[in-house]
């Protein structure tokens, strides 16, 4: 009785489209054969160089030689480009194994129902079947792919690099070769000291402008919405309106235009104090009042978000709750505070937790107003408002420092990762939904 089954099971696992053919589903099997050939194919010319690549990073960079007598440039190995095209040739193994699991598994399948007497499905009832039941999934197989190529591979792709020496400019392909220094990277980071400190008052800063700009443009949100949905105002529409201007606005603009008018030369916003006899303050040039500057700037663009966010959050909370309070005899605050509030942070408790991730990573804000300026000179290639993300922009693509940029990457995300995992499994809309589950 298991005979079959067997024979099959071994068929497939020797070469893809042989447990079918047995199972006597021949252009499903014929077709997992060529996919299997085409696979070996390219690992026969592939995988060896892969494998080599991803130990070595190259052996020989470019470099002069003579060449029937004439001094020519040889080209060497690119140590990037050889960890990338490794990197993709490890990645089609994994779904060829992959694959050739699930080949194995439904040749099992098909042979035991053969063994229970039913027949195996042809080419045509087969592709019927995926078409009725199988859709959903066969048409995910190919944005999975893509998400695998072009989002999860730079990701390893950036880990990768952390453990390498991939810098200027004793480090910088194809003039020289990068190598594996393992943690050295992160060692530098977190105790070299001309790293070091540059690292923690950047983080420092960057956990500070997380917190403040979310808070500000929450709780100022959650104000606005309120004073518009009082019972007594007219005009509620002109003000929803007029208030999510700043939102509709591209956010370049915005941004850039509050450069001009922040500027502490130039900018009307000083000019407007001089005349009213008041001194200019530094906004932009100043390392304090940068961040001020920054956080009021934020407010302005962020604001009309949680307002709209907790406009409908607000129609949503049922009249007879506070109706129940004013029978219990609560003030206004007592309602806002019993009533309101928990419900406005129960439903957006998960959009606030996002909020703060999208902060630490908030490149534009800073890097469009500021520029990461003042310039601090007891940093690292980085400014006085400069953010993480900001930091790991300049050491990139101003310094070439790819090694540190890669590790100050992987920090961000963990840093990202573990805040909204830990926090959005504590909010009571997670444990109703896990309850409900």
């Amino acid at each position: 009785m298991w005979q079959r089954r067997t024979r099959a099971t071994i068929l497939s696992a020797i070469f893809m489209g042989l447990g079918q053919i047995y199972n006597r589903q021949f252009i499903k099997g014929i077709i997992l054969l060529l996919i299997e050939a085409a696979c070996v194919y390219y690992f026969i010319r592939n995988l060896g160089r892969a494998l080599w690549g991803i130990a070595t990073l190259g052996d020989s960079p470019n470099h002069l030689a003579k060449v029937n007598g004439i001094t020519k440039m040889v080209v060497g190995d690119h140590s990037i480009y050889i960890l990338i095209q490794s990197l993709i040739t490890l990645l089609v193994l994994v779904l060829f194994l992959i694959g050739w699991v699930m080949n194995i598994k439904d040749a099992y399948h098909i042979a035991k129902l053969r063994e229970g007497g039913i027949a195996a499905n042809n080419f045509r009832q087969s592709i019927r079947y995926v078409h009725d039941y199988k859709f959903a999934e066969t048409f995910l197989v190919l944005p999975a792919v893509g998400i695998l190529f072009f989002t999860i591979m730079p990701i390893i792709f950036m880990i990768l690099i952390a453990f390498t020496n991939y810098s200027a400019p004793s480090h910088m392909p194809p003039a020289k070769l990068v190598d594996w220094v393992g943690f050295e990277t992160f060692r530098n980071l977190l105790a070299l000291k001309t790293w070091s400190h540059t690292f923690y008052g950047v983080l420092t800063w960057t956990i500070i402008w997380a917190v403040l700009s979310t808070v500000t443009t929450y709780f100022g949100g959650l104000l606005v919405a309120l004073l518009i949905s009082q019972q007594g105002i007219r005009f509620k529409g002109f003000w929803r309106a007029i208030l999510i201007i700043p939102y509709a606005i591209p956010q370049l603009i915005s941004l850039l235009l509050m450069r001009n008018l922040f500027n502490g030369q130039f900018g009307p916003i000083n000019q407007y104090l001089r005349y009213f006899g008041l001194g200019g303050l530094p906004w932009l040039t100043d390392p304090f009042w940068a961040k001020v500057t920054v956080i009021i700037v934020n407010m302005w663009v962020g604001i009309p978000v949680s307002m709209l966010l907790i406009m409908g959050v607000l129609t949503t909370i049922p009249r007879d709750m506070y109706e129940a309070a004013e029978v219990d005899g609560a003030s206004p605050f007592q309602k806002f505070r019993i009533v309101t509030l928990p419900m406005v942070l129960f439903t957006t408790a998960p959009t606030l937790i996002t909020q703060f991730a999208g902060n630490i990573n908030n490149f534009n804000a800073i890097f469009l107003l500021t520029g990461g300026n003042p310039v601090n000179g007891n940093y690292q290639y980085a400014g006085s408002t400069d953010l993480l993300v900001t930091w790991l922009y300049k050491l990139t693509l101003d310094q070439n420092k790819n090694n540190m940029a890669a590790a100050v990457g992987i920090i961000i995300f963990i840093l990202i990762a573990s805040f909204s995992i830990y926090n959005y499994r504590r909010t009571n809309s997670f444990k109703q939904e896990d309850m409900i589950q």
